[in-house]
């Protein structure tokens, strides 16, 4: 499933290999006429006998070709042997998108329109689950695939890159754990509807995420935040016995071929060992921590100073943060002669979204489809609506074709100008691999940290001076501090590091990997909060709350947050290049709007999705491996200007040895 906000061992057993007797899903549909998810699909047909032809071909073909010496020969047998080879990867893809697409589409409801009580998107996207993982995870598939991947010499680059992802598919649903993975993907559908079904309160009195996220960026009065900040850790509460019934039943599911546990599966899509993920991490929490450090000290004594707080506190009080996880400080700062927000006040919710449009068209790229606009929900719900949806911003690729759609609450300020930048990022980087050179298979980013950063570097495009001078969003000309404007990206993009580098990565691996007990899970979040991120909660936070599970991410995309860390690194280095050596603009100031060579860059990096190496893909690109130079010669300027302000005051995050 291709959902976004973003190759390992296998050990097989109780191999099954379907009868000739078993029903063949080639001609199923995956719609009803009406346009419903079809669910009547035979049960049998998940026993993927509509491959059975090739299996004997393929005995055969070995065979043959094991007793063979003659070389005309053995060429014919490797071109059968490509032949039988491709034609289950045919096969393969097909159904994979047949059933995905409806496992998306049930998806799609059970979170754009959610009722208390009534448990039918529920029930139907169980069943779209497990049909696709019983696909997925099928022995047969397990076996098919880790037979033709033996044959090294006679697959092609791509035949090997989709065989390895079928074996990663089968990972996360084995067959042989059938009723395991029956219980997470129904555990998981609940913890959805609990998650974003729940009704946050104030007073009594009901109120959006959005209400929440308006208080903590401009209420002064500490009780009113403490309020605000407590309401939106509520849902957490309800949410922790799922989380640990969900740890369980995700590290069952990988074990049962040859991982040690969940985040060892997720990070193993990298090509990486886990430990090799966290030493990556580490690394780039460990270059950038010395600027972090002075974004600190400045932003615990400015924000003393906002509160009329006399005694600045040695950790950040997390609602005295604009941001409900402090993963975002950038609204500390009010950058003159760039107010934004104040421009975007006489535009609407809908003017946000298809001006985001006009600057891919600007850059080469198409319009969207027209059921992009008919099938999206992109804006709030009326207040008097019966039902609730998920209001975190997501891009839905529903059927690895041209049916992309976005999930946003979108309203008319300078955050969703920026979302939804950054989600038409992934909608384009959709559309751009869904052509026919790319296996459905394949139809990802060069890596998962690829999309993001693709979508992340579009937004701070469009938040550019130069940019939005150019859609007469500020004056043209108006004089700015430009020192401010840096500021203002540091308490964006490099406060974002240690969290999603630190607190999320390692609270997960703790979670995941070393099975962190239930009575520890906001212990350990806030040990992780106030050793990276230097901030602590209001009050004590006992084990009845689970502050790490309010967090998106923790409960529907998990064990993948460094997904976003990475994607930080690079999209400045992609940004760097882009300012550099196409644009030859200062890369604090760059103008993308209608450049074509521009476009063809990015265009360069979307088109191949995952047939390509990510790492290979970055250096023919950039010239250079993964690095976080870009980023620090970004900020750099920043680091006389923080050290002059926080002198005489404080530190109390300790300096690097």
């Amino acid at each position: 499933m291709e959902i976004l906000r973003c190759y390992g061992k296998t050990s097989i057993t109780n191999l099954h290999i379907p009868q000739p007797n078993e029903a063949s899903v080639s001609s199923a549909e995956p719609f009803t006429k009406t346009g419903k998810p079809n669910f009547l699909l035979p049960s049998l047909t998940l026993k993927i006998n509509f491959m059975q032809k090739n299996y004997i071909l393929l005995a055969g073909i070995l065979a043959i070709y094991s007793c063979s010496n003659d070389k005309s020969g053995s060429n014919n047998i490797n071109k059968a042997l490509q032949d039988s080879i491709q034609t289950y990867l045919n096969d393969y893809n097909k159904k994979y998108q047949q059933l995905n697409t409806i496992a998306n589409e049930t998806s799609w409801l059970t979170q754009t329109h959610i009722v208390e009580g009534d448990s039918s998107n529920s029930v139907a996207n169980n069943k779209a689950q497990e049909a696709l993982a019983e696909f997925t995870g099928s022995s047969f598939n397990i076996e098919k695939a880790t037979q033709y991947l033996k044959q090294q010499d006679n697959l092609s680059q791509l035949q090997g890159k989709q065989l390895k992802s079928i074996l990663y598919e089968a990972a996360n649903n084995p067959g042989t754990l059938q009723e395991v993975v029956k219980a997470r993907i129904k555990a998981e559908t609940k913890q959805t509807e609990d998650l974003f079904g729940f009704d946050f309160k104030i007073d009594g009195k009901s109120v959006s995420t959005n209400d929440i996220d308006e208080i903590l960026a401009s209420e002064k009065n500490m009780a009113k935040r403490q309020k605000a900040w407590e309401a939106s850790k509520e849902v957490g509460k309800g949410l922790k016995t799922g989380l640990m019934n969900l740890r369980d039943l995700r590290n069952k599911t990988v074990q049962g071929l040859g991982y040690k546990d969940y985040f060892e599966y997720q990070v193993s899509e990298y090509g990486m060992t886990t430990q090799e993920m966290i030493d990556m991490l580490q690394k780039f929490n460990k270059e950038l921590y010395p600027l972090f450090r002075e974004l600190h000290t400045y932003a615990r004594y400015e924000l003393a100073k906002k509160f009329n707080v006399k005694e600045v506190p040695d950790l950040i009080p997390a609602h005295w943060l604009p941001n409900r996880w402090g993963q975002d400080w950038s609204s500390l700062i009010e950058v003159k002669g760039i107010n934004l927000d104040s421009a975007l006040k006489t535009k609407d919710a809908e003017w946000i979204v298809k001006q985001g449009e006009r600057f891919y068209v600007s850059l080469g790229f198409p319009e969207l489809p027209k059921t992009f606009w008919e099938k999206s929900d992109l804006y709030p719900l009326p207040k008097d609506a019966k039902y609730k949806k998920n209001n975190h911003a997501s891009a839905w690729h529903m059927d690895y074709d041209k049916d992309v759609r976005s999930l946003m609450s979108v309203i008319p300020n300078s955050e969703w100008y920026e979302t939804s930048h950054h989600e038409l990022g992934h909608i384009y980087y959709y559309l751009s691999y869904s052509n026919p050179d790319v296996p459905i298979l394949l139809r990802e980013g060069a890596n998962r940290a690829y999309h993001e950063a693709l979508g992340t570097m579009m937004g701070m495009a469009a938040m550019q001076k130069p940019f939005m001078e150019n859609l007469n969003l500020i004056p043209k000309g108006n004089k700015s501090d430009e020192m401010q404007k840096l500021l203002k990206e540091a308490l964006n993009y490099v406060v974002f590091i240690p969290f999603s580098t630190g607190t999320m990565s390692m609270f997960e691996h703790d979670f995941y990997a070393n099975n962190l007990p239930s009575d520890q899970l906001n212990k350990r979040w806030w040990e992780l909060a106030a050793q990276y991120q230097g901030i602590a909660p209001p009050t004590t936070r006992g084990e009845d709350y689970c502050d790490a599970a309010t967090k998106t991410h923790i409960n529907d995309d998990p064990a993948q947050y460094y997904d976003y860390a990475l994607s930080s690194i690079l999209l400045f280095q992609l940004h760097d290049h882009i300012a550099t050596t196409i644009l030859h603009q200062d890369p604090h100031a760059t103008n993308y709007y209608d450049n074509k060579e521009v476009g063809k860059f990015i265009s360069g990096i979307m088109t191949p999705g995952a047939s390509k190496d990510w790492r290979e893909m970055l250096k023919e690109k950039t010239g250079s491996d993964l690095s976080a130079k870009a980023m620090l010669d970004y900020f750099s300027p920043l680091m006389d200007y923080l050290k002059k302000e926080n002198e005489n005051r404080k530190y109390t995050l300790p300096e690097l040895k």
